[in-house]
């Protein structure tokens, strides 16, 4: 039978089976979208207007989120197994003198929220913005004579990402192994021409990706935030930097651009390169070689490497800021360039403010995803009225990961304070136990807030109607952003 694709009769049987199909979609989020809040977020449009919602959940939804929880778990439990045999971990004394530590049992959830330990002896220096922390990556990638780990989210092929592809090209002419871990999406607009000189110059490298084939480019979830580098086994880097010309102040819509980083040496680089090593292994099904020392310093600080991601059994990295606020007996510091929190997350904020801890949040005040700023604007005027304190940094874009909590506790990482930190992307955190550290960062986001400007009440009840609208409607999508 001839079917006129021009008949009412046509368009009828199309818009039955797009709804249709928004129907098995809906009942698919219903069932696997991990919060109340994005299931309905998703399932409501995908019921009432699938027509304008199919495609978007083919590219942002929880497509075969099950499936690959699974696979990422087993290719995990491989790993491990695989490394058993390296006898690695010699971590016993280190693990016991973090245990005795006062400030680390106020986070009494973190030994079973981590399952990677609290260690003692490590040594860390604070690198704030890009020439200080790029400066201190070459420095040490410069002096590798054995193996060298590099994963980004972002890597461009511009200024900074070749001269970070030159200095690796001559480190594997050395005969140093070089290993580098960029993500697919994240990296979209890296050329393929890159990756293939330097594996033609001896440099292993590949892009994470949840699956492999056209669908993977579809699949902008469960991304590789992290941003880890490891010498050696000797030096280690994590923190908020990518490799882009960008995090050095060349946009000058966002410049000058307000980062943190970290430089690491001590047994908590074990646990750098176990994250590490489970992406390579996810990706290559091989195994990255692992180094540890054989000692270390008596005088160093407490950390603890806080690896978490849509694989967990827990939501490790939400639970870890619940933590945190919770804990926090006279000051909780947050700074983060997305301030699109859960309701939970939300809740602990607004309670230690209202019993008197000093609670400040530190957000950018231009936008480098308009949709994401206007969902931290309605939350921040929200936090405002509840008593937290909202400041939006001035100079330049702020895109720092840190939290610090009373005297001692402080964390550097690539975790933002939003849904797609807390459940959909691998995530790399640094906490340190250390007052002399914790003092550091102080003074650090002391300048900040110097250079920040202070929310209002009066200003949270002066926004315009259609900004309030506009506001809304991005937290209605907050769940899912």
């Amino acid at each position: 039978m001839h079917m006129d694709y021009h008949s009412p009769l046509f368009f009828g049987y199309l818009l039955g089976v797009i709804h249709l199909l928004g129907i098995i979609a809906a009942l698919h989020a219903l069932f696997t979208v991990r919060t109340a809040q994005g299931a309905i977020a998703w399932a409501m449009p995908l019921f009432f207007i699938p027509y304008l919602t199919l495609i978007p959940y083919l590219i942002f939804g929880a497509r075969s989120f099950n499936a690959y929880i699974k696979a990422r778990r087993q290719a995990n439990q491989e790993m491990h197994v695989a490394m058993a045999s390296l006898n690695w971990r010699p971590w016993v004394e280190e693990a016991l003198a973090a245990r005795a530590s006062d400030s680390y049992a106020a986070l009494r959830a973190m030994p079973k929220l981590s399952r990677m330990p609290c260690l003692a002896n490590n040594q860390v220096e604070l690198l704030i913005d890009g020439k200080r922390t790029f400066e201190a990556v070459f420095e040490a990638i410069e002096k590798a004579t054995r193996v060298v780990l590099v994963q980004f989210f972002i890597i461009h092929d511009d200024e900074l990402g070749r001269a970070l592809q030159q200095i690796l090209l001559r480190k594997a002419a050395e005969g140093v192994q070089v290993f580098v871990l960029y993500d697919g999406v994240g990296s979209h607009s890296l050329p393929r021409r890159y990756s293939q000189r330097l594996r033609a110059g001896g440099v292993q490298i590949h892009a994470f990706a949840t699956r492999r084939g056209l669908f993977n480019r579809l699949q902008v979830n469960f991304r590789n935030h992290r941003k880890i580098v490891v010498v050696d086994g000797l030096v280690g880097f994590v923190g908020g930097h990518n490799v882009g010309d960008e995090y050095l102040g060349a946009n000058p819509k966002l410049s000058p651009w307000r980062d943190t980083h970290m430089q690491i040496s001590g047994p908590v680089l074990a646990c750098l390169q176990e994250s590490f090593a489970e992406d390579w292994y996810w990706v290559t099904r091989q195994l990255p070689p692992l180094i540890l020392q054989d000692n270390y310093p008596d005088d160093g600080v407490l950390c603890q490497a806080l690896a978490s991601g849509p694989a967990d059994s827990k939501e490790t990295c939400s639970l870890f800021f619940l933590e945190a606020i919770h804990s926090a007996k006279h000051r909780v510091w947050v700074t983060s360039p997305y301030f699109v929190p859960d309701e939970a997350v939300f809740a602990a904020l607004r309670l230690a403010a209202l019993r008197g801890v000093d609670v400040r949040v530190l957000i950018p005040s231009r936008p480098d995803h308009k949709i994401v700023y206007a969902a931290s604007s309605l939350f921040a005027f929200e936090a405002v009225r509840a008593g937290v304190r909202m400041f939006r940094y001035q100079p330049g874009f702020l895109h720092q990961k840190v939290v610090l909590v009373d005297d001692d506790i402080s964390a550097v990482g690539s975790a933002n304070l939003d849904n797609r930190s807390f459940r959909l992307n691998f995530e790399i955190t640094l906490l340190t136990i250390d007052k002399a550290f914790a003092d550091t960062v102080e003074r650090m986001l002391n300048e900040d807030f110097a250079n920040a400007r202070e929310i209002t009440v009066e200003e949270t009840e002066a926004t315009h109607r259609l900004q309030q609208v506009g506001m809304r409607i991005a937290r209605l999508i907050s769940p899912v952003l």
